[in-house]
């Protein structure tokens, strides 16, 4: 699988990549308790599981039905502009949802809209950034900058959670969104700083529709790429149902409240730090088959609320999970590196988040029916049965079990960027997709 070389990094490749990386570390920072506010925000406001599945589904869909225009747009304009803009809209949004909880003013509807804002925002930002970060690595330094970004990220994410959830403990969870909103404010100053004139300029192209049309024969060509996405619109559709709307009640209803359940996440964050850590050293030659296998352990947490564990046997679980999937991140962005060319990868970046995310509204929406019709240990063992299931089916595809590394890295390929605000991914709560990068 041969591609044409991409354009060199710019000159100021090492200084973007500081910037990217102090960036998203904020913004990890602010999200990993965001995302455990938001929920209990819901819950204090009189909500059911129903309805934070139903916030947390407001925020996927225009995600989803944004995505693929999201990917054409920022492989078309200066893709620091996109990812400031869609940073403002964020910090804008979560300020408000800050604001209502604050003043004990938030109805559901509110909290909806402003999460489905959020979502549209991140659609057009997660592709700008992944082109973004690639075009900031020189191809020598890129498995390191990759794991050591990655990292960075994942260790916001353990303190993000842990501070985030003894927040929303003592403090409310209307503090930790305000947090979160001037974490935004913050990004989007640092990558308003962001060097791109040793970027080539990317071609005016031949429309919106031509180039998802050949971002789209650049993804479905590749067996291992659509067979992975596929695997992941299961996974992290249960996944984000599990630990989005089953984990909060399980921690409310067993473990003690938001506290041991931030703390949970935390672990996981520190799994993913440890997996960081081992992925600096260790290069498996069959990156696929590694981190494939690596997914199977995903299905562990939503075995723990089923039963449900003590919290220390939780965390436990979380860090072990954090690791594996960490595992696999690396290798897959590592292919991505490898296979993808530069000037599409924005727009196979949207294809990837797009199949892998398309469920996770539908999920996260019927996750309180579910909890209805089979209870919630059912539920949740449905969730992991079915994280099994479909990763046992994409070892079947030939490509997956085969895809190699090169022993020398293709000329002028940079690092994609790695899941911020993610597993999940993916997510603080979130659940790794197949390809995430760092959150808006």
């Amino acid at each position: 699988m041969t591609t044409p070389p991409p354009p060199s990094p710019p000159a100021g490749g090492r200084r973007n990549y500081t910037l990217l990386t102090a960036a998203a570390c904020v913004t990890n920072l602010g999200g990993a308790g965001a995302t455990i506010a938001s929920a209990f925000a819901v819950l204090e406001s009189g909500g059911t599981g129903g309805d934070v599945g139903l916030v947390v589904a407001s925020r996927t869909l225009p995600l989803v039905l944004f995505l693929l225009i999201g990917g054409a747009v920022a492989d078309r304009l200066p893709r620091h502009r996109v990812m400031v803009v869609a940073n403002t809209a964020n910090c804008l949004s979560q300020a408000a949802f800050a604001a209502l909880v604050l003043a004990g003013e938030a109805r559901l509807w509110q909290m909806m809209l402003l999460a489905g804002l959020g979502g549209a925002a991140q659609a057009f930002f997660g592709p700008a950034s992944e082109g973004m970060l690639l075009s900031s690595v020189a191809p020598d330094q890129a498995a390191r900058a990759f794991a050591v970004y990655r990292m960075a990220m994942h260790g916001a994410s353990l303190g993000g959670a842990a501070l985030g959830g003894a927040m929303v403990a003592v403090m409310g969870p209307g503090w930790v969104l305000a947090v979160d909103a001037a974490a935004f404010a913050v990004a989007a100053s640092l990558r308003a700083l962001l060097d791109v004139r040793g970027i080539a300029p990317r071609g005016p192209g031949g429309g919106m529709l031509s180039d998802l049309r050949e971002g789209w024969r650049e993804f479905a060509s590749r067996p291992w790429l659509w067979g992975i996405v596929v695997q992941f619109a299961v996974a992290n559709a249960v996944v984000g149902a599990a630990e989005a709307v089953y984990g909060p009640l399980v921690a409310r209803d067993s473990l003690g409240g938001a506290g041991p359940w931030g703390l949970a996440l935390a672990a996981f964050g520190a799994g993913t730090l440890a997996g960081g850590l081992l992925m600096t050293r260790w290069r498996p030659r069959r990156l696929l088959l590694a981190g494939t296998l690596c997914v199977f352990p995903l299905a562990l947490p939503s075995a723990a609320l089923a039963v449900p564990v003590p919290a220390g046997v939780l965390w436990a679980v979380m860090f072990v999970t954090g690791v594996t999937v960490e595992v696999f991140g690396v290798s897959w962005m590592t292919a991505l590196h490898q296979e993808i060319p530069e000037d599409k990868l924005s727009r196979v970046s949207a294809y990837d988040w797009f199949g892998s995310i398309a469920m996770v509204p539908l999920a996260t929406a019927l996750a309180g029916p579910a909890e209805t019709a089979f209870g919630r240990t059912g539920a949740l063992w449905g969730c992991a049965g079915l994280v099994v299931l479909v990763t046992a089916a994409v070892l079947l595809v030939p490509d997956v079990r085969n895809l190699t590394r090169r022993v020398t890295p293709p000329v002028a390929l940079g690092v994609p960027a790695a899941p911020e605000h993610a597993p999940g991914a993916a997510s603080g709560a979130a659940p790794p997709r197949a390809c995430a990068p760092d959150t808006a």
